[in-house]
């Protein structure tokens, strides 16, 4: 934005303020893309004793198998230790594993180096997680972010959609501006206008606001796959021209067909925007393909068990995925020059009491209404 320096623009960390480290599972196997090869892992864990199940399990310094750990929250699963476990496998969960990659998560803290129970806690239906990535600079999600390295921002600090997670003052700010204070449109906003050093413009104007809320909208709905399957302009929509192999290998594409070749398998119209999106350095297509079809992914022994063939399901996360990727390369290339010359500087943010931000909001609410199972059995109040 020509002629506005970073130090106009106040920095996200303080806009939405309470964030949390992404999960660290530990060790690749508990997550897959298909949620019947975890279930078959756990069965393989459980039926090894001794030595066996401990070489299996993967220990590190944060778990083992004698490790004493309680329910994430809001989950069923056991707790106690691993070395004596047994049972069927907790029902696995839908998580972003990687930037526009869906998998599968066994929700299980015994598991799971550092699980973030802060993050579990807030997630639902109305949740979204904000990602701080290197490219692009922020990602949303309505599914628990496992991606590294970048803070987890959820938009709200209660389960429910309560309390948003903004700085205190921010949303009266926005009504004596003329803006809508409404968590989500800030963060459609901040789409639109953030920045790689993930500083915020706000902008005086409510014209320009309602504008870029609007293009920010049009993004929240692709990431978060809200309402019915997205379509491409025209009519056009990618179908399986020649049916995919059993075991693909190869992803090769097109550009002049507009066609992704899974081996002899082919889709099409696969617009160039789709093949060249890009996430954290990578196109999102091949790394999608890859973690579904690399024999060596995932290290040790669990993790090689995978299903034996190309899912079903997986073709029709992929078709969606090549539309929402198209999407989204649209709106990006659609997005105006936003004016940012009439903007709130953080001195003004200062004189309206809006910044600094309270300590207090760096941390994560404290949630009192349920019980959690603790490890052994034990239940918490938190």
């Amino acid at each position: 934005m020509p002629g506005v320096t970073p130090d106009d623009a106040p920095p996200l960390a303080d806009l939405m303020p309470w964030s949390v480290a992404p999960p660290r599972l530990g060790r690749g196997w508990p997550a897959a893309p298909d949620p019947a090869a975890l279930k078959a892992r756990w069965d393989a864990l459980l039926k090894a004793d001794g030595a066996d199940r401990e070489a299996l399990f993967e220990p590190t310094r944060s778990r083992t198998l004698h490790s004493a750990v309680g329910q994430l929250p809001g989950l069923a699963g056991g707790t106690e230790k691993l070395v004596r476990a047994s049972g069927p496998c907790p029902e696995p969960v839908r998580v972003l594993a990687a930037p526009f990659d869906e998998q599968w998560l066994i929700p299980d803290q015994r598991l799971i180096d550092a699980a973030r129970p802060e993050l579990w806690r807030v997630a639902d239906e109305r949740q979204v997680f904000v990602v701080e990535t290197p490219e692009p600079s922020l990602l949303v999600s309505s599914l628990l972010p496992l991606v590294r390295p970048g803070r987890i921002r959820p938009l709200y600090r209660r389960p429910g959609g309560e309390e948003p997670n903004l700085a205190p003052g921010l949303p009266d700010l926005l009504r004596r501006l003329g803006h809508s204070p409404d968590p989500v449109d800030f963060l459609a906003w901040t789409l639109t206008v953030v920045r790689p050093d993930l500083t915020v413009p706000l902008t005086r104007d409510p014209e320009v606001w309602a504008e870029g809320v609007e293009s920010g909208r049009r993004a929240l709905r692709l990431l978060r796959r809200d309402g019915e399957r997205p379509r491409l302009p025209g009519g056009r929509r990618p179908y399986v021209r020649a049916p995919l192999p059993a075991r693909p290998v190869t992803l090769r594409y097109d550009r002049d067909e507009e066609t992704l070749h899974l081996d002899e398998g082919r889709i099409s119209p696969v617009p160039t925007q789709a093949w060249d999106f890009e996430a954290g350095g990578a196109r999102v297509l091949e790394r999608w393909f890859t973690a579904r079809t690399a024999q060596g992914a995932g290290s040790g022994a669990l993790a090689v068990i995978r299903p034996a063939a190309w899912q079903q399901t997986w073709t029709s996360e992929l078709l969606e995925l090549i539309t929402v990727l198209t999407l989204l390369a649209e709106v990006r290339a659609r997005r105006p020059e936003w004016d940012a010359t009439d903007t709130v500087t953080t001195a003004e943010l200062r004189a309206a009491g809006v910044l600094p931000v309270p300590a207090s909001a760096r941390r994560p609410a404290t949630v009192l209404d349920h019980h959690e199972e603790g490890p052994e059995g034990q239940f918490a109040l938190l």
